[in-house]
Protein backbone atom coordinates (compact mmCIF):
# COMPACT_ATOMS: atom_id res chain seq x y z
CA UNK A 1 0.00 0.00 0.00
CA UNK A 2 1.37 3.97 -0.92
CA UNK A 3 -0.01 5.96 1.48
CA UNK A 4 1.56 7.66 4.00
CA UNK A 5 2.60 6.22 6.99
CA UNK A 6 0.34 6.47 9.69
CA UNK A 7 3.19 6.21 12.48
CA UNK A 8 3.30 9.82 14.48
CA UNK A 9 5.94 12.08 13.35
CA UNK A 10 8.22 11.68 16.92
CA UNK A 11 11.85 12.99 16.45
CA UNK A 12 14.40 10.15 15.75
CA UNK A 13 16.99 10.49 18.71
CA UNK A 14 19.30 7.49 17.63
CA UNK A 15 19.72 4.50 15.40
CA UNK A 16 18.07 2.14 18.74
CA UNK A 17 14.24 3.66 18.08
CA UNK A 18 14.91 2.92 14.84
CA UNK A 19 15.45 -0.81 15.53
CA UNK A 20 13.07 -0.34 18.25
CA UNK A 21 10.56 -0.13 15.56
CA UNK A 22 11.14 -3.04 13.77
CA UNK A 23 10.90 -4.97 17.00
CA UNK A 24 7.69 -3.36 17.81
CA UNK A 25 5.76 -5.78 15.26
CA UNK A 26 6.71 -8.92 17.54
CA UNK A 27 3.71 -10.71 18.22
CA UNK A 28 2.71 -13.67 20.97
CA UNK A 29 1.44 -16.78 18.62
CA UNK A 30 -2.04 -16.45 19.26
CA UNK A 31 -1.73 -12.91 17.98
CA UNK A 32 -0.31 -13.96 14.53
CA UNK A 33 -2.70 -12.67 11.67
CA UNK A 34 -2.73 -13.05 8.01
CA UNK A 35 -2.44 -9.78 5.62
CA UNK A 36 -3.36 -10.54 1.67
CA UNK A 37 -2.37 -7.64 -0.99
CA UNK A 38 -3.13 -7.68 -4.85
CA UNK A 39 -3.15 -5.94 -7.73
CA UNK A 40 -5.01 -5.73 -10.77
CA UNK A 41 -5.24 -4.00 -14.03
CA UNK A 42 -8.10 -1.91 -15.25
CA UNK A 43 -9.26 -2.07 -18.71
CA UNK A 44 -12.26 -0.77 -20.63
CA UNK A 45 -14.70 -3.44 -22.06
CA UNK A 46 -14.82 -1.96 -25.61
CA UNK A 47 -11.37 -1.01 -26.59
CA UNK A 48 -9.26 -3.16 -23.62
CA UNK A 49 -7.33 0.36 -22.77
CA UNK A 50 -6.50 1.04 -19.52
CA UNK A 51 -8.85 3.67 -17.44
CA UNK A 52 -7.41 6.66 -17.00
CA UNK A 53 -7.98 8.86 -13.80
CA UNK A 54 -10.57 10.94 -14.91
CA UNK A 55 -13.95 11.00 -17.32
CA UNK A 56 -16.79 9.11 -17.01
CA UNK A 57 -15.21 6.01 -17.04
CA UNK A 58 -12.29 7.02 -15.06
CA UNK A 59 -10.64 5.37 -12.10
CA UNK A 60 -12.00 8.59 -9.67
CA UNK A 61 -15.59 7.77 -10.30
CA UNK A 62 -14.68 4.06 -9.44
CA UNK A 63 -13.70 4.93 -5.97
CA UNK A 64 -16.03 7.32 -5.78
CA UNK A 65 -19.04 5.10 -6.46
CA UNK A 66 -17.45 2.64 -4.36
CA UNK A 67 -17.22 4.91 -1.30
CA UNK A 68 -20.73 5.75 -1.71
CA UNK A 69 -22.26 2.59 -2.18
CA UNK A 70 -19.89 0.26 0.16
CA UNK A 71 -18.60 2.78 3.23
CA UNK A 72 -15.29 3.50 2.65
CA UNK A 73 -13.87 6.12 3.62
CA UNK A 74 -12.12 8.48 1.13
CA UNK A 75 -8.41 9.56 1.40
CA UNK A 76 -7.39 12.64 -0.86
CA UNK A 77 -4.10 14.30 -2.58
CA UNK A 78 -5.85 18.09 -2.82
CA UNK A 79 -9.04 17.40 -4.58
CA UNK A 80 -8.42 13.76 -5.99
CA UNK A 81 -9.19 10.56 -4.32
CA UNK A 82 -6.13 7.97 -4.68
CA UNK A 83 -7.07 5.88 -1.29
CA UNK A 84 -10.17 3.88 0.72
CA UNK A 85 -10.20 2.94 3.88
CA UNK A 86 -12.78 0.13 5.73
CA UNK A 87 -12.59 -2.24 9.28
CA UNK A 88 -8.48 -2.26 8.71
CA UNK A 89 -8.36 -2.75 5.13
CA UNK A 90 -8.07 -0.72 2.62
CA UNK A 91 -8.17 0.02 -1.39
CA UNK A 92 -5.32 2.06 -2.92
CA UNK A 93 -4.16 2.72 -6.81
CA UNK A 94 -0.59 1.58 -8.02
CA UNK A 95 0.99 4.12 -10.78
CA UNK A 96 -0.76 3.29 -13.84
CA UNK A 97 -4.26 2.76 -11.89
CA UNK A 98 -3.91 -0.57 -11.25
CA UNK A 99 -6.26 -1.23 -8.20
CA UNK A 100 -4.61 -2.52 -4.96
CA UNK A 101 -6.55 -4.26 -1.89
CA UNK A 102 -4.71 -4.19 1.17
CA UNK A 103 -6.64 -7.03 3.73
CA UNK A 104 -7.27 -6.59 6.55
CA UNK A 105 -5.16 -8.46 9.30
CA UNK A 106 -7.05 -11.91 9.95
CA UNK A 107 -6.96 -14.87 11.25
CA UNK A 108 -7.41 -18.13 8.54
CA UNK A 109 -7.16 -18.84 4.82
CA UNK A 110 -11.10 -18.96 4.75
CA UNK A 111 -11.21 -15.44 5.93
CA UNK A 112 -9.09 -13.98 3.46
CA UNK A 113 -10.68 -15.58 0.77
CA UNK A 114 -14.23 -14.74 1.57
CA UNK A 115 -12.59 -10.82 1.96
CA UNK A 116 -11.14 -11.18 -1.61
CA UNK A 117 -14.40 -12.33 -2.82
CA UNK A 118 -16.49 -9.80 -1.18
CA UNK A 119 -14.03 -7.08 -2.45
CA UNK A 120 -14.42 -8.58 -6.12
CA UNK A 121 -17.96 -8.75 -6.05
CA UNK A 122 -17.83 -4.87 -4.97
CA UNK A 123 -15.38 -3.81 -7.53
CA UNK A 124 -17.57 -5.41 -9.90
CA UNK A 125 -20.78 -3.95 -9.30
CA UNK A 126 -19.65 -0.82 -9.62
CA UNK A 127 -16.93 -1.39 -12.68
CA UNK A 128 -19.57 -3.06 -14.82
CA UNK A 129 -22.16 0.02 -14.87
CA UNK A 130 -19.01 1.71 -15.87
CA UNK A 131 -17.90 -0.97 -18.51
CA UNK A 132 -14.61 -1.63 -16.90
CA UNK A 133 -13.25 -4.67 -16.35
CA UNK A 134 -10.22 -6.26 -14.02
CA UNK A 135 -7.25 -8.95 -14.90
CA UNK A 136 -5.42 -10.62 -12.81
CA UNK A 137 -1.92 -11.22 -14.18
CA UNK A 138 2.01 -10.08 -13.67
CA UNK A 139 2.43 -7.85 -16.82
CA UNK A 140 0.20 -5.83 -18.89
CA UNK A 141 -0.22 -7.90 -21.87
CA UNK A 142 -1.43 -5.65 -24.47
CA UNK A 143 -0.28 -2.00 -23.87
CA UNK A 144 3.07 -0.02 -24.11
CA UNK A 145 4.73 1.71 -21.29
CA UNK A 146 3.73 5.33 -23.15
CA UNK A 147 -0.06 4.07 -23.60
CA UNK A 148 -0.01 3.37 -19.53
CA UNK A 149 -2.52 6.81 -17.37
CA UNK A 150 -0.49 7.88 -14.69
CA UNK A 151 -2.04 8.49 -11.46
CA UNK A 152 -1.99 11.97 -10.19
CA UNK A 153 -0.06 10.77 -6.57
CA UNK A 154 2.90 13.03 -5.85
CA UNK A 155 5.05 9.91 -4.72
CA UNK A 156 4.60 8.54 -8.06
CA UNK A 157 5.80 11.70 -9.86
CA UNK A 158 9.35 11.41 -7.63
CA UNK A 159 9.46 8.13 -8.81
CA UNK A 160 8.73 8.16 -12.54
CA UNK A 161 11.22 11.03 -12.63
CA UNK A 162 13.85 9.41 -10.40
CA UNK A 163 13.52 5.46 -11.95
CA UNK A 164 15.17 6.29 -14.98
CA UNK A 165 18.02 7.05 -13.57
CA UNK A 166 18.78 3.95 -11.50
CA UNK A 167 17.34 1.12 -13.95
CA UNK A 168 15.74 1.02 -17.68
CA UNK A 169 12.75 -1.02 -16.25
CA UNK A 170 11.48 0.90 -13.36
CA UNK A 171 8.95 2.88 -15.23
CA UNK A 172 7.78 -0.60 -16.52
CA UNK A 173 7.79 -1.90 -12.55
CA UNK A 174 5.46 0.91 -11.67
CA UNK A 175 2.73 0.98 -14.82
CA UNK A 176 2.79 -2.53 -15.92
CA UNK A 177 3.15 -5.38 -13.11
CA UNK A 178 0.97 -6.25 -10.84
CA UNK A 179 1.54 -8.91 -8.01
CA UNK A 180 -0.37 -10.63 -5.38
CA UNK A 181 1.81 -10.63 -1.36
CA UNK A 182 1.38 -11.60 1.83
CA UNK A 183 2.22 -10.13 5.39
CA UNK A 184 3.01 -12.49 7.88
CA UNK A 185 4.04 -12.05 11.63
CA UNK A 186 6.77 -13.18 13.94
CA UNK A 187 6.81 -13.62 17.76
CA UNK A 188 10.74 -12.65 18.10
CA UNK A 189 14.01 -11.30 16.50
CA UNK A 190 15.13 -14.76 15.88
CA UNK A 191 11.65 -16.09 14.83
CA UNK A 192 11.75 -12.94 12.10
CA UNK A 193 15.47 -14.53 11.23
CA UNK A 194 14.11 -17.92 10.62
CA UNK A 195 11.66 -16.67 8.62
CA UNK A 196 13.32 -14.25 6.27
CA UNK A 197 16.23 -16.29 5.82
CA UNK A 198 13.64 -19.48 4.62
CA UNK A 199 11.42 -17.57 2.68
CA UNK A 200 13.51 -15.61 0.79
CA UNK A 201 15.39 -18.93 -0.57
CA UNK A 202 11.56 -20.38 -1.24
CA UNK A 203 10.51 -16.87 -2.81
CA UNK A 204 12.06 -17.68 -6.06
CA UNK A 205 9.56 -21.29 -5.86
CA UNK A 206 6.80 -18.81 -5.37
CA UNK A 207 7.57 -16.81 -8.59
CA UNK A 208 7.79 -19.53 -10.93
CA UNK A 209 4.43 -21.64 -8.98
CA UNK A 210 2.57 -18.27 -9.84
CA UNK A 211 4.67 -17.50 -13.39
CA UNK A 212 1.65 -15.27 -15.14
CA UNK A 213 3.69 -12.83 -17.23
CA UNK A 214 4.36 -14.12 -20.37
CA UNK A 215 3.04 -11.30 -23.11
CA UNK A 216 4.34 -8.04 -23.50
CA UNK A 217 2.69 -5.31 -26.22
CA UNK A 218 0.48 -7.93 -27.64
CA UNK A 219 3.59 -11.13 -28.46
CA UNK A 220 5.50 -13.56 -26.42
CA UNK A 221 8.72 -11.49 -24.42
CA UNK A 222 10.20 -15.10 -23.76
CA UNK A 223 9.33 -15.10 -20.25
CA UNK A 224 7.22 -16.86 -17.75
CA UNK A 225 7.19 -14.13 -15.18
CA UNK A 226 8.36 -10.75 -17.27
CA UNK A 227 7.05 -9.20 -13.96
CA UNK A 228 9.98 -10.90 -11.91
CA UNK A 229 12.30 -10.18 -14.66
CA UNK A 230 11.18 -6.77 -14.35
CA UNK A 231 12.71 -6.18 -10.94
CA UNK A 232 16.28 -7.08 -11.87
CA UNK A 233 16.78 -3.80 -13.86
CA UNK A 234 14.61 -1.38 -11.78
CA UNK A 235 17.11 -0.20 -8.90
CA UNK A 236 19.34 -2.42 -7.43
CA UNK A 237 19.74 -0.56 -4.80
CA UNK A 238 16.73 -0.77 -3.06
CA UNK A 239 16.03 -4.77 -4.62
CA UNK A 240 17.12 -8.26 -4.83
CA UNK A 241 17.90 -11.32 -2.35
CA UNK A 242 19.68 -9.93 -0.02
CA UNK A 243 22.27 -12.17 1.04
CA UNK A 244 23.38 -10.42 4.54
CA UNK A 245 19.72 -12.01 5.44
CA UNK A 246 21.66 -15.66 5.93
CA UNK A 247 24.79 -14.27 7.74
CA UNK A 248 25.37 -15.13 11.20
CA UNK A 249 25.38 -11.63 12.35
CA UNK A 250 21.86 -10.93 10.55
CA UNK A 251 18.61 -9.49 12.77
CA UNK A 252 17.30 -6.08 13.45
CA UNK A 253 20.02 -3.94 13.77
CA UNK A 254 21.37 -5.21 9.93
CA UNK A 255 18.37 -4.67 8.05
CA UNK A 256 18.36 -1.03 9.50
CA UNK A 257 21.72 -0.50 8.41
CA UNK A 258 20.48 -1.88 4.67
CA UNK A 259 17.41 0.67 4.66
CA UNK A 260 19.46 3.41 5.83
CA UNK A 261 21.51 2.67 2.69
CA UNK A 262 18.61 2.86 0.33
CA UNK A 263 18.24 5.85 -1.56
CA UNK A 264 15.13 8.02 -0.26
CA UNK A 265 12.39 9.25 -2.98
CA UNK A 266 10.60 11.75 -0.50
CA UNK A 267 9.31 13.02 2.73
CA UNK A 268 5.45 13.83 3.42
CA UNK A 269 5.48 17.26 4.83
CA UNK A 270 2.28 19.58 5.61
CA UNK A 271 0.17 17.29 3.15
CA UNK A 272 2.86 16.70 0.18
CA UNK A 273 5.29 14.98 -0.90
CA UNK A 274 8.51 16.66 -0.78
CA UNK A 275 11.26 15.20 -3.91
CA UNK A 276 14.31 14.30 -1.55
CA UNK A 277 15.12 11.57 -5.06
CA UNK A 278 19.06 9.99 -4.13
CA UNK A 279 18.88 11.42 -1.05
CA UNK A 280 20.72 9.97 2.14
CA UNK A 281 18.46 9.38 4.99
CA UNK A 282 21.06 9.50 7.30
CA UNK A 283 21.95 12.74 6.73
CA UNK A 284 18.18 13.21 7.04
CA UNK A 285 18.27 12.44 10.47
CA UNK A 286 20.85 14.94 10.90
CA UNK A 287 18.73 17.32 9.30
CA UNK A 288 21.64 18.35 6.93
CA UNK A 289 19.48 17.70 3.18
CA UNK A 290 20.10 20.11 0.87
CA UNK A 291 16.27 19.05 0.04
CA UNK A 292 15.00 20.19 3.50
CA UNK A 293 17.58 22.21 5.25
CA UNK A 294 17.24 22.13 8.94
CA UNK A 295 14.47 19.67 9.10
CA UNK A 296 14.99 16.53 10.86
CA UNK A 297 13.56 12.67 10.23
CA UNK A 298 11.18 11.18 12.37
CA UNK A 299 9.49 8.24 13.12
CA UNK A 300 6.87 9.15 10.34
CA UNK A 301 9.30 9.27 7.82
CA UNK A 302 11.37 6.13 8.71
CA UNK A 303 8.10 4.24 8.33
CA UNK A 304 8.02 5.74 4.80
CA UNK A 305 11.08 4.95 4.20
CA UNK A 306 11.06 1.29 4.84
CA UNK A 307 8.06 1.33 2.13
CA UNK A 308 10.69 2.39 -0.63
CA UNK A 309 12.90 -0.43 -0.57
CA UNK A 310 11.32 -3.19 -2.65
CA UNK A 311 13.79 -7.12 -2.19
CA UNK A 312 12.13 -10.20 -2.41
CA UNK A 313 10.57 -10.38 0.66
CA UNK A 314 10.69 -7.01 3.08
CA UNK A 315 10.49 -6.34 6.33
CA UNK A 316 8.57 -3.84 8.49
CA UNK A 317 6.81 -4.56 11.66
CA UNK A 318 5.63 -7.92 9.48
CA UNK A 319 7.69 -9.50 6.69
CA UNK A 320 5.97 -9.26 3.40
CA UNK A 321 6.13 -12.02 0.78
CA UNK A 322 6.87 -10.16 -2.58
CA UNK A 323 7.67 -13.25 -5.60
CA UNK A 324 4.42 -13.77 -6.92
CA UNK A 325 2.59 -12.54 -10.10
CA UNK A 326 -0.53 -11.17 -9.83
CA UNK A 327 -3.52 -13.75 -11.17
CA UNK A 328 -7.37 -15.08 -10.94
CA UNK A 329 -9.19 -15.47 -7.55
CA UNK A 330 -7.91 -18.99 -6.76
CA UNK A 331 -4.47 -18.06 -6.66
CA UNK A 332 -4.93 -14.95 -4.83
CA UNK A 333 -5.70 -17.34 -2.03
CA UNK A 334 -3.34 -19.88 -2.61
CA UNK A 335 -0.53 -17.37 -1.82
CA UNK A 336 -1.33 -16.92 1.46
CA UNK A 337 -1.82 -20.57 2.01
CA UNK A 338 1.16 -21.76 1.08
CA UNK A 339 3.26 -19.27 2.97
CA UNK A 340 1.18 -19.20 5.99
CA UNK A 341 1.78 -23.09 5.85
CA UNK A 342 5.48 -22.83 5.54
CA UNK A 343 5.55 -19.89 8.43
CA UNK A 344 3.29 -20.43 10.82
CA UNK A 345 3.60 -23.95 11.72
CA UNK A 346 6.52 -25.03 13.85
CA UNK A 347 7.52 -28.40 11.90
CA UNK A 348 6.53 -26.96 8.73
CA UNK A 349 8.93 -23.92 9.19
CA UNK A 350 12.08 -26.10 10.18
CA UNK A 351 11.11 -28.48 7.06
CA UNK A 352 11.25 -25.62 4.83
CA UNK A 353 14.43 -24.17 6.57
CA UNK A 354 15.94 -27.76 6.16
CA UNK A 355 15.13 -28.04 2.48
CA UNK A 356 17.01 -24.94 1.50
CA UNK A 357 19.58 -24.16 4.11
CA UNK A 358 22.71 -25.93 2.33
CA UNK A 359 21.53 -23.78 -0.82
CA UNK A 360 24.69 -21.79 -1.46
CA UNK A 361 25.00 -17.84 -2.11
CA UNK A 362 25.37 -19.00 -5.94
CA UNK A 363 22.36 -21.32 -5.94
CA UNK A 364 19.85 -18.69 -4.37
CA UNK A 365 21.44 -16.80 -7.08
CA UNK A 366 20.58 -18.60 -10.09
CA UNK A 367 17.23 -19.94 -8.78
CA UNK A 368 16.23 -16.13 -8.72
CA UNK A 369 17.86 -15.34 -12.22
CA UNK A 370 16.42 -18.29 -13.61
CA UNK A 371 13.14 -19.19 -12.76
CA UNK A 372 11.57 -15.86 -14.71
CA UNK A 373 12.64 -17.31 -18.02
CA UNK A 374 12.42 -21.20 -17.01
CA UNK A 375 9.82 -21.50 -13.80
CA UNK A 376 9.22 -24.96 -13.00
CA UNK A 377 11.26 -26.15 -15.82
CA UNK A 378 14.65 -24.80 -14.25
CA UNK A 379 17.01 -26.94 -13.97
CA UNK A 380 18.44 -27.23 -10.19
CA UNK A 381 21.01 -29.78 -8.62
CA UNK A 382 19.89 -33.24 -10.01
CA UNK A 383 16.44 -32.39 -10.55
CA UNK A 384 14.47 -29.02 -11.48
CA UNK A 385 12.19 -26.41 -9.60
CA UNK A 386 9.34 -28.21 -10.26
CA UNK A 387 10.75 -31.14 -7.57
CA UNK A 388 11.56 -28.66 -5.09
CA UNK A 389 8.17 -26.74 -5.79
CA UNK A 390 6.59 -30.21 -5.19
CA UNK A 391 8.27 -30.79 -1.83
CA UNK A 392 7.39 -27.36 -1.11
CA UNK A 393 4.00 -27.92 -1.09
CA UNK A 394 3.95 -30.96 0.59
CA UNK A 395 5.26 -29.21 3.66
CA UNK A 396 2.99 -25.97 3.47
CA UNK A 397 0.32 -28.70 3.14
CA UNK A 398 1.03 -30.55 6.25
CA UNK A 399 1.39 -27.48 7.94
CA UNK A 400 -1.90 -25.92 7.12
CA UNK A 401 -3.85 -29.13 8.26
CA UNK A 402 -1.85 -29.23 11.65
CA UNK A 403 -3.43 -25.30 11.57
CA UNK A 404 -6.81 -27.24 11.72
CA UNK A 405 -8.36 -23.81 11.60
CA UNK A 406 -11.78 -25.06 9.41
CA UNK A 407 -14.46 -24.01 7.69
CA UNK A 408 -17.89 -24.31 7.83
CA UNK A 409 -17.88 -27.74 5.93
CA UNK A 410 -14.87 -29.08 8.22
CA UNK A 411 -12.40 -28.41 5.22
CA UNK A 412 -9.11 -27.27 6.65
CA UNK A 413 -6.76 -24.47 4.90
CA UNK A 414 -4.62 -26.63 2.44
CA UNK A 415 -7.60 -26.57 0.26
CA UNK A 416 -6.16 -23.64 -0.60
CA UNK A 417 -2.94 -25.09 -2.39
CA UNK A 418 -4.90 -27.45 -5.04
CA UNK A 419 -4.69 -24.88 -7.50
CA UNK A 420 -1.03 -24.54 -6.99
CA UNK A 421 -0.58 -28.44 -7.09
CA UNK A 422 -2.23 -28.61 -10.37
CA UNK A 423 0.01 -26.11 -11.68
CA UNK A 424 3.09 -28.51 -10.39
CA UNK A 425 1.00 -31.94 -11.06
CA UNK A 426 0.67 -30.83 -15.07
CA UNK A 427 4.11 -29.02 -15.06
CA UNK A 428 2.34 -26.16 -16.62
CA UNK A 429 2.55 -22.66 -15.16
CA UNK A 430 -0.41 -20.39 -15.65
CA UNK A 431 2.42 -18.41 -18.26
CA UNK A 432 2.35 -21.60 -20.34
CA UNK A 433 -1.08 -22.17 -20.54
CA UNK A 434 -1.76 -18.87 -21.79
CA UNK A 435 1.23 -19.48 -24.79
CA UNK A 436 -0.30 -22.51 -25.60
CA UNK A 437 -3.89 -20.65 -25.82
CA UNK A 438 -2.41 -17.63 -27.94
CA UNK A 439 -0.54 -19.87 -30.54
CA UNK A 440 -3.56 -22.05 -31.06
CA UNK A 441 -7.33 -21.30 -30.08
CA UNK A 442 -6.69 -17.23 -29.73
CA UNK A 443 -5.17 -17.18 -33.32
CA UNK A 444 -1.63 -15.03 -32.07
CA UNK A 445 -3.82 -12.74 -30.08
CA UNK A 446 -3.97 -11.29 -26.64
CA UNK A 447 -6.79 -9.92 -26.71
CA UNK A 448 -8.89 -13.00 -25.83
CA UNK A 449 -6.97 -12.53 -22.64
CA UNK A 450 -9.35 -10.00 -21.06
CA UNK A 451 -12.12 -12.16 -22.09
CA UNK A 452 -11.37 -15.33 -20.62
CA UNK A 453 -9.80 -14.46 -17.48
CA UNK A 454 -11.31 -11.05 -16.53
CA UNK A 455 -12.17 -11.09 -12.77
Amino acid sequence: MSIPSAVKSTPIGDRQQLTDYLAAGEKPREDWRIGTEHEKFGFLTDDLRPPTFDGERGIRVLLERLAERYGWDVAREGENPVALSRDKASITLEPAGQLELSGAPLETIHQTCCEVNSHLEEVRSIADDLGIGFLGMGFQPKWRRDEMPWMPKGRYKIMREYMPKVGSLGLDMMTRTCTVQVNLDFSSEADMVRKFRTSLALQPIATALFADSPFKEGQPNGFLSYRSHVWTDTDAGRTGMLDFVFEDSFGYERYVDYILDVPMYFSYQDGRYIDLSGQDFKRFMQGDLPGLPGVKATMKDWADHLTTAFPEVRLKQYLEMRGADGGPWNRLCALPALWVGLLYDDEALQAAWDLVKDFSRAERHALRDGVPKHALKLPFRNYTVRELAAETLKIAAHGLKRRQKLNRNGADESIFLEPLIEIVEANQTPAERKLELFHGAWNGSVDPVFREFAY
